[in-house]
């Protein structure tokens, strides 16, 4: 089969671990193991988050007062880089070969999306209550909810096309395992005269995992996070959801900034293809491609008998 495994940024970094090097490093190791033992198996392409990198290259960016701050789209094509260097040199240790490429991605996405005017996808560490009163006053950032906490919200645009979806398609039928899409791809707008630029967002990462995995004829979408499964009464955390399809999962509530994105996601996909998506623990990805463990959502009705 042919499996897109999209890695949340808090499954590759714990949502109260710090972002240094050693730490990113010793969970994408662990990581990689559950992604290689699939990949021994099926074609993988693999895609991933950037929240807490891109949230921190831009606080380091703001410490260099001599120096303008770099734009966020140049940002995220350093995390891409750098997550894509780590990704794939933990996957070619697991599994012995060098056949694993990090393509750098752009996605384009339209400059009158109303999301620019809504900022609402979480990027960066969290913060209390007194650090967000403090650099909203300071920086004038926007803030969402994450938990107990606080984190930097930017605009979400919608991704349309993936610009460098040729090269990975080659990648893939060449036998690659390909990690793309970093941070949901550096967001690009075309001007007159056919010229690209960057723009200040950040996209979904589940949301342009679920566009790469149909314009690709994937059979399965995997999105893997920090929760084991859907749960229809978050945060109670009473009643986990282990089969459904996107008509009635469309019926749940679910957080804007962590959750949503995902159901959307796999809601998607399986409408557009008729294939499945998963959701649940990076560690548990054998088993939810198999249906055994996290929510999976298909197009056929499921047996509740």
């Amino acid at each position: 089969m042919r499996i897109v495994m999209a890695l949340g940024g808090n499954a590759l970094l714990p949502r109260e671990a710090a972002p240094e090097h050693d730490v990113q490093r010793r969970h994408i190791a662990e990581s990689a193991a559950a992604i290689a033992d699939i990949a021994r198996r099926h074609e993988v392409i693999i895609t991933h988050g950037n929240g807490p990198q891109i949230g921190l290259l831009a606080l380091q960016a703001l410490a260099h007062t001599n120096v303008a701050p770099y734009p966020l789209d140049v940002l995220g094509a350093q995390t891409q880089g750098m997550l894509g260097y780590l990704i794939a040199q933990a996957l070619t240790n697991h599994l012995g070969e060098s056949r694993v490429a990090a393509v750098l991605t752009q996605a384009r996405v339209n400059p009158l999306d109303p999301a620019f005017k809504k900022p609402s996808k979480p990027i960066g560490p969290i913060y209390s209550d007194t650090q967000v009163r403090e650099l909203a006053a300071r920086r004038a950032w926007t803030f969402t909810r994450d938990g107990a906490g606080w984190r930097r919200a930017l605009p979400s645009p919608e991704p349309l096309e993936i610009l460098e979806l040729p090269a990975i398609r080659s990648l893939t039928d060449a036998g690659f395992i390909v990690v793309c899409c970093g941070g949901g791809g550096i967001p690009v707008v075309k001007q007159s005269g056919n010229t690209w630029t960057g723009v200040e967002a950040v996209i979904d990462k589940d949301l342009t995992s679920a566009l790469l995995a149909t314009h690709l004829g994937a059979d399965g979408l995997l999105l893997l996070t920090d929760i084991d499964a859907v749960y229809a009464d978050w945060p109670t955390r009473n009643q986990p959801i282990d089969e459904i399809t996107p008509e009635l999962l469309r019926q749940y509530k679910f957080d804007a900034g962590s959750m949503n994105p995902k159901v959307e996601a796999a809601s998607r996909f399986v409408e557009q293809t008729g294939g499945f998506a998963s959701i649940g623990q990076l560690t548990e990805a054998s088993a939810l491609l198999t249906g055994r463990r996290g929510t999976r959502v298909s197009a056929s009705k499921p047996d509740l008998h």
